[in-house]
């Protein structure tokens, strides 16, 4: 099983206080290049100018684990026993260069200080060893001034075609015996599939011919190739073979408006694999064996009509099904599948319970569960459900898990907080990745183990990071060899790309809010043309890593922020369950919040803010400049939510099983009428006077064409003047390359146009 990242139970749609004993007047000043602020001549503590420091120099002014997280990197071991005594000039230099990444071979107290003075950071100070909050002040803008190195001029501009036409060679994979590659690249400006045979000299072979659209996905079964497609985004994905040569290419699953998720591989058995497929009713998912090599397909297991979730053990029998009405529910188990399932445990309200596999043996069952506390971890249990925990974290979620089922080990979990870190359960694999780490030279985080072979001796490794889309790496452990094997978009230079800061605040009422930060290159962060994103869900998040548009924008001079509001995932259910109903409430008020925020800290330009997101994303961009009109110069909704009553009432017919869970968080369409009502833009057009670009796919199943038309239409009548892009080839989202440029290239010129006057 390879590396497996979580979201949450329900399917993304559309995807206490710190204490800082500084004054908010003295922030403003350490954000400011000079300083007029008048202050009392006061010795600080080494606390105080650590606090005053990461306020400072740092995004994180809410978040007071990732300020303690940050204060341990930059003081390490015994250093600063004593943090109520107070800062010594070198003791503070030593900080600052640790702070600003300048650290190269220093050993002692006196060369952190000679760097310090190379740099500059103690100009126009006296030589007193102590330091007072006015030295404090001013050593904090010298600081910024070396971390900013900005001469204003910005870099030069990269095309729209390069940051989102298709990157190259991409989702690597090895056959189960290692001597076999698949990878996708790009044919007829559309993603296929194609195999290379490892250790040899031949061309790869092209095996997939689709010219409509991306192939979405392959996977091996033994030495079968297999790959995933919808048709024009309407997401009812279908799972085709495909020979060596690409000779033959078959439809196994060639059913109309049925939709097919892979369920097993069914290890040892030949030919066939466990499939879920709503070809009976479109509304709920049975399971079948589907024989690669034939298409034939045999029933396995029917659903009710209640379950949301099935689960084979080690041979292949279906014994654990999670049955819901979207609220609560029960895991089911059964000793065979002769027997009737029976409960196993039972899911409340807010619950989330996923089951992912059998041990070896088939007598323990692992999975994910935030059963009786507030966050995700990783768990086991036995066959009477008595529970393990295996994994937890207090600040967070676990987000993801390497399982091994050769080994029955989980080899490590992951966690997203800043960025992703990795816990590790076994000793081996551990320095296996961390060898790899170190040939590679780069951050934990940055790296991640793609897929390996069942003897886990060959290895697809990949890098990415913040302005590296990504490199694909082979490594043989038995030789110790590691070989590049792909870029993605090479053409793109790292050096000319804007880095991502993780960012933290606190909301109007008090709740911690994460999110990123990025800042145009060689530009100073000040009074920019700032675009926030909201993401898609809301039950999802953003992460820190490569985002092609967010880096576009940045390469175009705009600063942008992402905001993980409250309903946001990852951050334990009581941060979710905050978000239940307050669409255009408060998580509205978290992201408004997060522009203040930007231009409090003189970031942001209060007369240039532009507002753009997708899918629900999208819904927050209407309410934005519905419900703070003066807030927004420029707003561009993509495929996003207009109107909550046609959303609820034209959601996908496999989503029936979450409607209950929909109402729960998002309001019932009778019993809340006046809440969604309110929370509804085209319902208050008349409030609407930001310039707004509405992009939109006819085939989305999601988010329905007539979200889209229904605000352009409200508007229009108004005689208001809206920009409408609709591609009818196209569905949550737009896949296809020259619909992507097309669409970048449209929503630049209409950013530029309102935010750069």
């Amino acid at each position: 099983m390879k590396k497996r990242f979580l979201s949450a139970s329900l399917a993304v749609i559309l995807t206490t206080s710190v204490v800082i004993p500084v004054s908010m007047q003295e922030v403003r000043a350490a954000n400011e290049t000079s300083s007029q602020v008048e202050v009392k001549e006061e010795h600080l503590s080494a606390k105080e100018f650590l606090d005053f420091a990461v306020t400072a120099l740092t995004f994180q002014h809410g978040s007071e684990t990732m300020r303690q997280q940050i204060i341990k990197q930059w003081v390490k071991g015994e250093e600063l026993k004593d943090l109520s005594a107070n800062i010594k000039r070198d003791e503070a230099a030593r900080i600052l260069v640790r702070a600003l990444d300048k650290e190269e071979k220093e050993t002692t107290i006196a060369e952190y200080q000679e760097k310090a003075n190379k740099l500059g950071l103690f100009n126009g100070l006296s030589n007193s060893e102590k330091i007072s909050k006015q030295d404090a002040v001013k050593i904090l803008n010298n600081a910024k001034k070396v971390k900013n190195g900005a001469t204003n001029e910005g870099v030069k501009e990269i095309s729209v075609e390069d940051f989102m036409k298709n990157p190259g060679n991409f989702g690597y994979e090895l056959s189960p015996d290692g001597n076999y590659i698949t990878f996708s690249s790009e044919w007829e400006n559309r993603s296929n599939v194609f195999v290379k045979k490892m250790n040899d000299d031949s061309e790869p072979v092209r095996v997939s011919s689709s010219k409509d659209r991306d192939i979405a996905g392959s996977f091996w079964k033994d030495d079968n190739l297999l790959y995933v497609k919808d048709k024009g985004g309407d997401e009812n994905f279908h799972i085709y073979s495909t020979t060596f040569n690409g000779s033959e290419e078959k439809d196994l699953t060639p059913y109309p408006n049925v939709t097919v998720g892979l369920l097993s591989g069914l290890e040892g058995v030949k030919d066939e694999i466990l499939i879920m497929m709503n070809k009976e009713d479109a509304k709920v998912f049975d399971v079948y064996k589907l024989n690669v090599k034939t298409g034939k397909t045999t029933h396995v297991a029917k659903n009710p009509g209640n379950v949301s979730s099935w689960l084979a053990d080690r041979d292949g029998n279906i014994r654990m099904a999670v049955v819901s009405d979207g609220v609560v529910g029960t895991v089911l188990y059964r000793d065979s599948e002769k027997d009737e399932f029976k409960p196993f445990i039972e899911i409340e309200a807010g619950d989330d319970i996923n089951p992912f596999s059998f041990s070896k043996d088939n007598k323990h069952i692992y999975a994910t569960s935030n059963k009786g506390r507030d966050k995700v971890e990783i768990v086991k249990y036995d066959l009477d459900g008595n529970e393990e925990v295996i994994m937890s974290n207090s600040e967070v979620d676990v987000s993801g898990i390497l399982y091994n089922a050769e080994k029955d080990k989980v080899l490590y979990g992951a966690y997203v907080t800043d960025k992703v870190h990795y816990q590790f359960y076994d000793e081996d694999f551990e320095k296996l990745f961390r060898k790899i780490q170190n040939k590679l030279g780069v951050e934990e985080s940055e790296l991640g183990i793609n897929d390996y072979n069942k003897d886990m001796t060959k290895f697809i490794v990949s890098v990415s990071s913040d302005t590296v889309y990504g490199k694909y790496y082979y490594y043989d452990s038995t030789t110790d060899e590691i070989t590049e094997m792909a870029a993605l978009s090479p053409w793109l230079n790292p050096e000319e790309l804007a880095e991502m800061h993780p960012i933290s605040y606190k909301s109007r009422d008090g709740l911690t809010i994460n999110g990123y930060l990025t800042l145009p290159k060689n530009k100073e962060a000040k009074n920019l043309p700032l675009i926030v994103n909201p993401h898609g869900g809301p039950w999802a998040r953003d992460m820190w890593g490569f985002n092609p548009e967010v880096q576009l924008l940045a390469n175009r001079g705009y600063a942008v922020l992402q905001v993980n509001f409250r309903s946001s995932a990852g951050y334990g259910k009581k941060f979710l369950e905050a978000g239940n109903k307050q669409w255009g409430l408060k998580i509205q008020d978290d992201i408004t919040d997060g522009v203040q925020w930007a231009i409090d800290q003189g970031i942001a330009d209060p007369k240039r803010i532009g507002i753009y997101g997708a899918s629900f994303g999208g819904y927050a961009t209407l309410a934005g400049i519905t419900f703070t009109p003066d807030l927004y110069a420029a707003a561009v909704d993509y495929v996003g939510v207009s109107n909550i009553f046609t959303l609820l009432n034209t959601i996908p017919p496999y989503w029936e099983t979450m409607r209950n869970q929909l109402y729960e968080r998002v309001g019932h369409p009778e019993k809340d009428k006046e809440l969604l009502t309110a929370a509804s833009p085209v319902f208050h057009v008349d409030k609407i006077k930001t310039p707004l670009f509405v992009a939109q796919g006819a085939n989305d199943p999601r988010v329905n064409k007539a979200e889209s038309d229904q605000i352009v239409e409200a508007l229009r009548a108004r005689g208001v003047d809206v920009e409408y892009m609709l591609k009818d080839n196209e569905g949550h989202g737009f896949r296809n390359e020259e619909n992507r440029i097309e669409f970048y290239n449209a929503m630049l010129k209409f950013l530029d146009s309102h935010l750069k006057k």
